[in-house]
């Protein structure tokens, strides 16, 4: 039996290009006819950092911006998310009911794109990856690396072509 796909978790970082890795994420719902989260994960301060904020404003100020940040990460998504809809497929009937819900989290990205999956019983993660050395995918580390090893799901990678930048995005 083939596998089912009603929930793809689509994770973005925002960069320039996202519009081309989310035109794969709304080609995979249109033809499984499935619903998108898409998912923005901030990365949170060290705690040495967060001590070295806290001598200058209150951890309530402190929160207060966080919170900020998310909104406006949000935002920022949900207007790219309706942009790129309109120019791409949103106009059909069912294009608007294709994205379900955003999520913006803080934490690690690699942990929060796998718990997230988890959490909205994603069948498929999509996200975008640029070139990386394989010297610097060792000793740095890298998100959709880390993704595609620890998730219990398929993870479909996205090369973002080089020098990509989406006009008006």
């Amino acid at each position: 039996m083939l596998p089912e796909i009603k929930t793809i978790l689509y994770a973005t970082d925002l960069g320039a290009g996202a519009p081309h890795v989310f035109r794969y994420a709304l080609a995979e719902a249109e033809k499984h006819d499935a619903r998108i989260v898409v998912l923005h994960a901030l990365e949170p301060l060290s705690s040495f950092g967060q001590q070295l904020v806290e001598l200058h404003i209150s951890h309530e100020q402190s929160e207060q911006i966080h919170r900020q940040a998310r909104e406006h990460a949000r935002k920022k998504i949900e207007e790219r998310v309706r942009r790129l809809c309109d120019k791409e497929v949103c106009h059909a009937p069912s294009g608007a009911a294709l994205v379900k819900e955003i999520r913006v989290v803080e934490g690690n990205p690699a942990v929060e794109i796998i718990e997230q999956a988890r959490a909205v019983k994603a069948d498929l993660i999509i996200m975008g990856t640029h070139r990386h050395t394989v010297l610097g995918d060792a000793v740095l580390g890298h998100t959709a690396n880390k993704v595609m090893h620890r998730a219990e799901i398929p993870v479909l990678l996205v090369r973002i072509p080089e020098g990509f930048r989406e006009e008006g995005f």
